[in-house]
């Protein structure tokens, strides 16, 4: 796949460049000092350039077509994973995936929405977009999970639930809607964690949990930019105000109480190092499973309906 630049990322690939044809004449000790000022600063420059990025530019970032996603964490985070497929009802859907796996010794059912790389693989996963049948498919992990006290982890990256006609006759509320009743009262662990995109009911379809983490270029949001701009001031060209007064970063949603964990990326982003953000990625699924698998089933449920419960809730 061909590197892709986003347009606040163009001053740090020319200084990068200009290093790259500098090193041809590296044996010149005048040169391999410049060269050494000008890697310090381009460090410098990521620094303050992914430091300061505004919420559209996060958004950005959070759909970046190098960004690792499900399988990619799934792959790298787990053994011995087996992919299930099916609701038992219509059909597997390809945007939807999930199985047991285990993270070192502990075993979790891990469901997830699986965008494409290019052209080919996105028609196949429809554009990490579900149909019913692809939440009835988690719901049914879910529930299977539970059966054999296996805890959840469900990863959210998707432009939001397939808006077609065959997906509204198949019942696509109503699949959303069921997953959001049977995770609340779910006696198992849940922990939900945003790996990209967290588009409308879409991503909340399987985004009800006790955790609920972001990475931290990643949005999560009722609507997207594009959409919010279109509805409001009738064009696109407003993306950028709507990003901002959406408040859809991790930051904003963890000071807004929705979100309980922000996991550090790598400088410039999860897709720099996709190894190394799995790892850590992984040992913060781990520590929150831990601490969720030491409260009673129970008292699980009843802390998870009012964590949703208390949302939105405000005096004047």
């Amino acid at each position: 796949m061909a590197n892709v630049t986003l347009d606040f990322e163009k001053p740090i690939v020319e200084l990068e460049r200009k290093i790259e044809e500098m090193k041809s004449f590296e044996d010149n000790l005048d040169i391999q000092y410049e060269i050494n000022k000008l890697e310090e600063k381009v460090i410098q420059l990521k620094r303050n350039v992914y430091k300061n990025l505004t919420r559209w530019q996060r958004v950005q970032l959070a759909r970046h077509a190098e960004r690792p996603y499900t399988l990619d964490y799934i792959y790298s985070m787990c053994d011995d994973f087996i992919e299930l497929h099916g609701d038992r009802l219509y059909k597997d859907d390809k945007a939807m995936v999930g199985g047991f796996a285990k993270l070192d010794d502990m075993k979790v059912m891990i469901i997830g929405q699986q965008k494409g790389r290019d052209t080919k693989s996105n028609l196949y996963r429809n554009f990490g977009m579900a149909n019913p049948e692809g939440y009835r498919k988690a719901l049914r992990l879910m529930k299977m999970a539970e059966k054999f006290n296996v805890p959840v982890i469900t990863m959210l990256d998707t432009p939001g639930a397939y808006p077609g006609i065959e997906a509204e006759e198949n019942g696509q509320a109503e699949a959303i809607a069921r997953n959001l009743l049977e995770m609340s009262r779910l006696k198992v662990p849940i922990v939900v964690c945003v790996i990209g995109e967290g588009a409308s009911g879409g991503a909340l379809g399987i985004g009800l949990g006790d955790r609920i983490l972001m990475l931290e270029n990643t949005w999560y949001s009722v609507i997207s930019p594009e959409s919010c701009s279109s509805i409001l001031w009738r064009s696109w060209e407003y993306k950028e105000q709507a990003a901002e007064a959406l408040r859809l970063t991790a930051e904003d949603l963890l000071e807004q109480g929705i979100i309980d964990r922000i996991i550090p990326e790598p400088l410039g982003g999860a897709h720099k190092d996709h190894q190394y953000m799995a790892d850590t990625l992984k040992t913060a699924l781990k520590e929150e499973i831990l601490e969720l698998q030491k409260v009673k089933p129970d008292k699980l449920v009843a802390n998870r309906i009012n964590k949703f419960g208390n949302m939105g809730v405000f005096e004047e």
